[in-house]
């Protein structure tokens, strides 16, 4: 662990920190405004196992026909725009506005695993990653992105075995791990990933 607790001290001290620090203003920005969280929830529904910079481009040219079209249009616009599965994505942003109200009443009032928990079970196509990862990007702060960029990464500095599969159970292991280690490096969880993710890809996106 010490190599990696290095490596970030080192960015901390590095101009990356201020653009990692921006987009974390970003993400709490979002808090009062819940169009926008509905959007990275679409956001999140879409990056699973997708490109998350393509999805990036689809949510800021899709972002307000999320809310009202209908699932052959928004699938022909996911299509047209490249998405690889775009007739289930249409299908799971369709059904994720039946759930908009609920979510709206419940973000900032549950911790950040209760909500976690409420969204596994109730948002079809978001399991623990994604509800993190959207969690992560409305302004919630003790979840962790685990993909296999951040599995990766800590399989080669020893933390963790690599995971035939990753249950919750495992999930919530491996999120422990990088809890520890964002205590050493004076870092929540959302920030950590964010430092993390630059380590192994080289970008800060979200």
């Amino acid at each position: 662990m010490e190599f990696l607790i290095n490596q970030v001290l080192g960015l901390k001290k590095k101009d990356i920190s201020r653009a990692i620090s921006k987009r974390m203003e970003e993400f709490e920005s979002f808090k009062s405004n819940m169009d926008k969280i509905f959007s990275e929830l679409c956001f999140c529904l879409l990056t699973a196992n997708f490109q998350a910079e393509k999805s990036i481009k689809i949510q800021k040219e899709l972002e307000k026909e999320f809310e009202f079209l209908s699932e052959d249009e928004l699938a022909r616009e996911l299509k047209k725009r490249g998405h690889r599965f775009w007739p289930q994505r249409a299908k799971r942003i369709v059904k994720a506005r039946k759930i908009r109200r609920e979510l709206e009443s419940l973000v900032f009032k549950k911790s950040d695993s209760e909500l976690r928990k409420w969204l596994v079970k109730n948002v079809v196509g978001l399991g623990m990653k994604e509800s993190s990862h959207f969690l992560r990007n409305i302004g919630y702060r003790d979840v962790a992105i685990i993909d296999f960029h951040i599995v990766d990464l800590l399989e080669r500095e020893k933390l963790i075995k690599r995971p035939k599969t990753i249950t919750p159970k495992k999930y919530l292991e491996i999120e422990e791990v990088l809890r520890k280690l964002g205590k050493k490096v004076k870092l929540n969880l959302a920030e950590l990933d964010l430092y993390l993710w630059y380590l192994e890809t080289g970008k800060v996106l979200k």
